[in-house]
């Protein structure tokens, strides 16, 4: 558990002033949600460590080879599956490469972006209760290209989630997104 404390001070430290689109709130409270939800369904140490490291490589200074430093080869490889190898494609390529990935990535990568992917939805869903359909506007792309790429994810993850707890991971995420895109 120890090391669970240091990747929160870690991910603290890295995420440091950003916000979350919309809501204003701090960033970090993202990566803790995703441990959580980790945490909540007993997934590995280092699967718990790299839902907490998630977003650093695509949103900060930090690189993979700071992670592996401090952290170890596997929670660095777990956290390089999670990220969008290149943030300078366009919004569609890096979503298309995302859904592409998730058809053969590691299960230990897949719970991790089923949790990334249920914390945001918790969040859009939040945020939609409270601005609208104002919220949209905060990202760059509209709410029809956001529940495609969703209802894209939730396909992909349920045919590689199928049992046990991932089975039901998967079916919260699936529930969180039909709530949010129901009229997309």
């Amino acid at each position: 558990m120890e090391d669970i404390f240091r990747a929160v001070e870690w991910a603290t430290k890295a995420h440091r002033g950003q916000l979350r689109k919309g809501s204003g709130v701090p960033y970090i409270i993202h990566p803790l949600g995703v441990a959580r939800i980790l945490i909540e369904h007993q997934c590995a140490q280092k699967i718990v460590i790299a839902g907490l490291l998630h977003d650093v490589v695509e949103d900060t200074e930090f690189e993979l080879r700071d992670i592996e430093a401090d952290f170890g080869a596997e929670v660095a490889a777990l956290v390089e599956a999670a990220s969008e190898p290149n943030r300078k494609a366009v919004w569609e390529e890096r979503k298309e490469h995302t859904i592409r990935y998730l058809e053969m990535a590691s299960e230990e990568a897949l719970w991790v972006v089923c949790a990334d992917k249920l914390d945001n939805a918790r969040s859009l869903r939040d945020d939609q209760e409270r601005l609208g359909a104002a919220l949209w506007a905060f990202f760059n792309r509209p709410k029809t290209k956001q529940a495609w790429y969703y209802n894209a994810l939730v396909e992909v993850l349920g045919r590689r989630m199928q049992c046990g707890e991932a089975a039901h991971l998967h079916a919260r995420l699936a529930a969180q997104v039909e709530q949010i895109f129901v009229e997309a």
